[in-house]
C-alpha cells in the first residue's frame, strides 16, 4: 500500500478548466478571506493529538500576528471492496461533527487571543490540509502526530503530508 494515492472524486466539480484561463483560475484560488493570509492551518479533528496541535498552532499563530484556519476534514467510507486492481469508490457521509466541533469552538476561551476560521471540506486529509494551507498561501500546516495501528500499517497523516507538503510542516507529538 505504500506509495497508493487515493482517487479524487468523480463528482467534484472543476471551477475553471486550468488551460483556459489562468487569471480565472488565479481569481477562484484567492476566494478566502484575505484576514488569513499567511496564516497557520491546522488539522483538527477534537481527539488529544488535535487538541495538542490547536494549542501549538495558537500561540504559533499569535507570535506571527497571523490568522489561524482550523480544518475538520469529515468522514468518506467506501462504498466498494477492493476487487483485484479496481479502487474503491468513496461516499461522502454527512458529518455533523464539524458543527460540534465549531460550538465547543465559538466557546473556548483560549482562541479569543487570534482571529481564526473553521474550514470543512470531505477527501483525504493530506490532499485537503495541502489544499487549504495553498489557498490561504499559509505559513505552516500543523498537525498531531497519529498513535495507534491503523497509523502504523496505513501511514500516519502526518507523515505523508510532511513528504508531499509545498510547506513547512509541524508535527506535534
Amino acid at each position: 500500500m505504500a506509495g497508493h494515492e487515493i482517487p479524487e472524486p468523480a463528482d467534484r466539480k472543476q471551477v475553471a478548466d486550468p488551460m483556459s484561463d489562468p487569471q480565472a483560475v488565479e481569481e477562484t484560488r484567492h476566494s478566502c478571506d484575505p484576514a488569513f493570509r499567511h496564516g497557520v492551518v491546522v488539522g483538527f479533528d477534537g481527539s488529544t493529538s488535535s487538541e495538542r496541535a490547536l494549542a501549538y498552532a495558537i500561540g504559533m499563530a499569535r507570535r506571527s500576528g497571523s490568522g489561524l484556519i482550523i480544518v475538520h476534514v469529515a468522514n468518506r467510507l467506501p462504498t466498494t471492496v477492493w476487487a483485484g486492481c479496481e479502487p474503491p469508490v468513496f461516499v461522502d457521509v454527512p458529518d455533523h461533527r464539524t458543527e460540534v466541533l465549531g460550538l465547543e469552538l465559538a466557546c473556548a476561551d483560549y482562541l479569543s487571543e487570534v482571529p481564526w476560521v473553521l474550514v470543512e471540506r470531505g477527501g483525504d486529509i493530506c490532499h485537503e490540509l495541502e489544499e487549504v494551507g495553498r489557498e490561504y498561501s499559509a505559513d505552516a500546516i500543523v498537525v498531531g502526530s497519529t498513535h495507534g495501528i491503523v497509523g502504523r500499517i496505513f501511514g500516519s497523516v502526518a507523515g505523508r503530508l510532511a513528504r508531499r507538503a509545498q510547506r513547512p510542516v509541524v508535527v506535534i507529538p
